[in-house]
Order: C-alpha cells, then structure tokens, then sequence
C-alpha cells in the first residue's frame, strides 16, 4: 500500500508469526469493522516475500554505507531493538522492550554503542512498578478468591507475551494448589501464537529452555480452548481473552455478560489507551455502564505488561550513552516529564516531537584531511627533537640508577632509536599525545590519543 519494494528485515520469530498477525488484524478491520481501504491477505503475502530473516548480533551490511544488527528486547517473542548506522552516524530504534526478566523471556540487553540518536518507547514513562514478585502474588490471591466464591475472572490479554505469562503463572498455580475450577483461553489467535512460542523456544528465558527437555512450559495442564457458549455455563471458570483492551471481539462480549454480577472480576494486566473500556476500566470507576446495562463486577489493575517502565528506560539510556534521545510511542505529559528527567539527571539533549515532525540533530561527523608532507616537515622535525631529548633525559636518569647500583635499562636500544630519529629524513612518528602520523607518503591527521610505541592509530 505505501509502495516499498526494498527488502523487509526480520527476525525468525517475527517472520513467522507476522502474518498470522496481520491477517488476524486485517479480518477484525474489514469483515468485522466494515473498512475499505485497507491492505488485502495478496498484499500481506507479497510483503512476506521481500522479508530477510537475521539473527540477534548479526550485522547486515545492506549497501556500501548502511549496516543494521538486532539486539534482544525481551517483551515478546522475536521483538528486537535495531542498532542502525549510516558511515559515521548511528542511532538505536528501540521498539518495544522490557529490561526486566520475566517467566517466559529474558530481559533486554544491548552494548554500550555510543549512538549519535537514541529513539525508545516511552509506555510507562512516569511508572516505577513494585516487585514482580508483589505484582504475581495479589494476582494469583484475587483469581483464587473470585473463584472460591463462585465467581468469574475475565483476564483480558494481548494474544503475545501477556498471554503466555500469565498462562504460565496460573497453571502452575493451579497445579500446586490442587484446583478444579475450569481455565480457558479464547481460541485462535492466543491457541496459535503457543505453537510458535514452542516452536522458537530457543529466545525464550533460561528456566524455559532447562525444563524443555523434560516439559514444554506452554504445554499447558489446566488450561483448555474456550467457545463462546461457555460463557453462559454455570459455576466458577477463569478465562484469557483478546484484545487485551477490552474494546471488540471476544473479551468485549464476555465482558457484557459477566459484568451484571459483582461476584465476577475482571483483571487488566497490561496498558489500554484513551478512548477504550478497558481504559475507562483503569481511569475510572470501578462501575462501568455498558449499553444501558450497569456492571457490578469487580475491577483489578495487575500491572504486568511488558514494556520498560521508567526505571528501564532511563537504564537503557545510561547503558548506551547517546548522544541525542528521542521519546516516541507514550503520551504527550509523561513524555515531557521524562524528558525533563533526562536532562536534569543525565544532561542529554532530549526530544518528544509530535507524529509527522521533522527534528534536526546536531551529529559529529569525521573529515579525514590529506595536507602536503612538505608542509608538515618543519613540525615533524620538531617533535622528533622532542622525542630524542626525552630519550636523552631518560638515559641520565638510568646513568644516576647505575651509579647507584642498578643497571642501565634498555639503554643500547633507546641510543639506536636516537640515531635513527637523527638520519630519517622523514621518519615514521608515534608520540602520545600527538596530533600526527606520517610515513614518507601522504600524511594523515588522524587521532593518536591512544597511540603509545609501535601501535596501530586508533582512527
């Protein structure tokens, strides 16, 4: 639909389950919400096939001057951040990400890159969580509680990531505490995503993998496929639903039928936007009227999405040391309070420009400079001078030691390094601290800070 035709770059996960993604996203829009335009299931295979799987850590060198390399990111299956650099200038694209472990997936990590641009989510950028293990525990209490008096618990999730979570921590609750109350997840787009979490179990978490051999953690025991006659059936049931806002589909319609009775409860474990009802669920009352109907059901606020909160993003900044951050993907207050945070504490020049905005940076940008070697000959007498005096004030130094008793140290070879310097006409020079390098070619101005004897320039 925009009329790319260059390559798309994926990692496997996400080149797996992506169109499974995008055709799921394109029935909700245009069979169920009655949109027009929008892209058609031959576009979605057209686009797959301009898709380039990479690994995490390995550099792509697109063109003569474009190379990309992916970073683990936790927050789903496959989700990578992007170091991108274009000759001397570089930026990191974070997308989504979540520097804590959770019991699926690892935290994610990047190497100190030094990028010119930082561009990172800001989700939570005002939200410091409590504990995970805090957040698991109330969890696990109020399902238990909900269903020991008869009730039913809707948690509406995300079809990746919190669905797996959560499925994870619930079943082994339910394994250890010996309950019979019946646990469901919607079928399809949750039921599918499972086989590849079990299929690319290799980006999950170490604990995941150990016990792999033995049991598939996303095998699960107590959890079974859910149809929607059994939203009617008697008794207490726990259920995973999507979409995880509460805004269309199954979660949605369950939501109408339960809401009436205030034995039931209903759990948001992950962020809603403005304008949904599982926002209003969050922002608001804990009594929500739905199509004239009054709802009396129960509403509990369980933090688990998997995006960083402040915490981890200005972790994130600290590990890469940019030198410009740009806030993208949060919203326009919190943003701007991060944003403050940011240059009070850590002293970057840091932007959150609306959708659509062009923003200039200033980058640092290297100009290798070739000047004559006649002009550079009076200059690199003089530091050769500099050079064998400093030789000669050494040598008085382990003639006063010999004196004393000690031999002289390295003295023959310091005198031959001083005749040497004397005959060249131009000679070869390496001084810390100095400016320049030259052989009896072209010389070059290039950085010799950390250049000390026979080592290599560090350019």
């Amino acid at each position: 639909m925009v009329g790319y035709n260059g390559p798309v770059y994926m990692t496997h996960p996400t080149k797996a389950i992506c169109p499974v993604l995008l055709e799921d996203y394109r029935k909700i829009t245009v069979e169920r919400m009655g949109e027009t335009n929008f892209f058609t299931t031959d576009m979605i295979k057209t686009c797959m096939k301009k898709v380039i799987p990479v690994n995490i850590h390995q550099t792509i060198q697109v063109d003569d001057e474009l190379e990309i390399r992916p970073y683990y990111a936790g927050h789903v299956l496959g989700a990578a951040m992007y170091y991108v650099r274009v000759g001397d200038q570089s930026a990191v694209y974070t997308g989504d990400y979540n520097m804590t472990p959770d019991r699926h997936l690892g935290a994610a990590w990047i190497e100190r890159l030094r990028p010119d641009l930082l561009i990172t989510e800001t989700t939570y950028a005002t939200t410091i969580r409590d504990s995970k293990r805090a957040r698991e525990r109330n969890f696990l209490k109020r399902v238990h509680e909900a269903v020991e008096r008869g009730g039913k618990v809707l948690i509406p999730v995300f079809a990746l990531g919190r669905a797996q979570e959560l499925c994870i921590l619930i079943d082994a609750y339910w394994e250890r505490m010996n309950l019979t109350a019946p646990i469901y997840f919607s079928a399809g787009m949750t039921e599918r995503a499972n086989e590849y979490y079990k299929l690319y179990i290799g980006w999950t978490n170490e604990n995941v993998k150990a016990t792999f051999v033995e049991r598939n953690m996303f095998d699960f025991k107590h959890i079974r496929s859910f149809d929607r006659t059994m939203a009617d059936q008697p008794g207490p049931m726990v259920l995973f639903a999507t979409p995880g806002m509460l805004h269309a589909g199954t979660s949605l319609e369950v939501f109408k039928k339960w809401a009436p009775n205030e034995k039931n409860l209903v759990i948001i474990p992950g962020y809603c936007v403005v304008g949904t009802v599982g926002n209003r669920l969050l922002t608001g009352s804990q009594r929500v009227q739905l199509d004239a109907e009054r709802g009396s059901m129960c509403v509990v606020k369980s933090r688990f999405s998997a995006h960083a909160d402040a915490k981890g993003i200005m972790a994130l900044i600290r590990r890469l040391e940019p030198s410009n951050v740009m806030l993208v993907h949060g919203e326009k207050k919190k943003m701007a309070y991060l944003k403050r945070a940011i240059v009070q504490d850590l002293g970057i020049p840091t932007f959150d420009p609306p959708n659509g905005t062009a923003v200039t940076l200033n980058g640092s940008l290297r100009v290798p400079v070739q000047i004559p070697t006649a002009l550079l000959q009076p200059r690199a007498a003089e530091l050769a001078r500099q050079a064998v005096d400093g030789i000669g004030a050494n040598d008085k130094q382990n003639a006063a030691t010999a004196a004393a008793g000690s031999p002289p140290r390295r003295r023959r070879r310091r005198q031959s390094q001083a005749s040497k310097l004397d005959d060249a006409p131009s000679p070869p020079l390496s001084i810390r601290g100095a400016v320049l390098l030259f052989d009896d070619q072209t010389p070059t101005i290039v950085d010799t800070s950390m250049v000390d004897g026979d080592d290599e320039p560090h350019q």
